[in-house]
């Protein structure tokens, strides 16, 4: 399906599921483990995929995390969700990876062995490097059988994000659902090559991003708000009976801006996470480790603090704030 095709709803039927070689009748529920590669230990890698295959018609949904092996909050809500599905109760299919890049998540890592970020490596290939074949796999294993996507992603680097959905709102069907999760903020975010998002999109796959919370750790609230944004996806698509109402509706960002560090030093940052700003507002200040005058960080313009940094040892150059401006 393509994602023009808005004029008239689609028509689904019960059917069964084939992911890595298995079959997956409808009613029920499968885990199973897709090989990889061999680590050169000989012990293999696997990817592990849970597949709900609902006991009436609807659409396919993926979900998936730790693409980036050290992003933890996505697979945390991917498990949540898996727990609150029932068979007899669901129109369509769930297939859920909660981690992709197993390579990293097993060394704490953002990265593949060979140091590839996975996410600008798809739609991959069967030939070249590690992260070309898992993202062809994943592609052609989990996404090709699927209409609607949610992939779960943290800041990078010791950042932390604001639950935020990153989408391509110009498309009415991908508004709709990116509408539904009503996350804090939503914004058109320029897809990156090699993305997940832009490969599966391409596809006619209406995919969202969820942007929340720091890597190698859970955050609760991140968590939370992940459960109940992906519960009201699944009801807006018509595959659940019903789903937690939204608090306040989302901030539509224009424009996102990153404020970076002036000078070296020691960050003692005033903004929050979600605070609203004004222009010319200071929202923090960067001192030199022993003396000397601080460099302050003031508001270019009035809005959303949609990301911020979680550490107070920063280098000229590092990205400190991430400010949002309605669009």
């Amino acid at each position: 399906m393509s994602e023009l095709d808005t004029n008239a709803a689609p028509k689904y039927e019960n059917v069964d599921l084939r992911v890595g070689g298995e079959r997956i009748p409808p009613g029920s529920r499968r885990r199973i483990e897709i090989p990889v590669a061999r680590l050169f230990t000989g012990t293999w890698l696997s990817l592990p995929v849970w597949i709900v295959n609902g006991s009436q018609p609807g659409p396919s949904l993926f979900l998936d995390a730790a693409i980036h092996g050290d992003e933890l909050n996505g697979m945390e809500i991917i498990l949540r969700v898996l727990d609150r599905l029932r068979t007899d109760r669901l129109k369509g299919a769930v297939i859920a990876v909660p981690v992709v890049n197993v390579f990293g998540f097993v060394q704490k890592d953002r990265y593949l062995p060979d140091r590839r970020d996975l996410n600008r490596s798809f739609p991959g290939s069967t030939r070249g490097s590690t992260a070309a074949r898992l993202a062809y796999l994943f592609m052609t294993e989990i996404v090709a059988r699927c209409q609607y996507g949610i992939d779960f992603h943290t800041g990078s680097h010791d950042r932390s994000n604001l639950p935020q959905i990153r989408a391509r709102l110009s498309d009415p069907e991908t508004r709709r659902i990116a509408e539904a999760f009503a996350a804090p903020m939503i914004y058109e975010a320029k897809e990156i090559k090699g993305s997940l998002r832009g490969a599966a999109r391409k596809r006619g796959v209406h995919t969202l991003v969820y942007e929340a919370g720091g890597p190698q750790r859970f955050d609760s609230d991140v968590i939370d708000t992940g459960v109940e944004g992906t519960l009201r996806v699944l009801h807006e698509l018509g595959m659940i009976g019903s789903a937690p109402e939204p608090g306040a509706s989302s901030f539509e960002a224009g424009k996102t801006r990153w404020l970076r560090a002036a000078r070296s030093g020691i960050l003692y940052l005033e903004a929050e996470l979600g605070q609203r700003v004004k222009k010319d507002q200071l929202l923090g200040q960067v001192a030199p480790l022993f003396t000397g005058r601080r460099s302050q960080i003031h508001a270019p313009f009035s809005g959303l603090v949609i990301g911020a940094t979680m550490t107070p040892l920063v280098h000229q150059g590092d990205a400190l704030v991430h400010l949002a401006r309605r669009a």
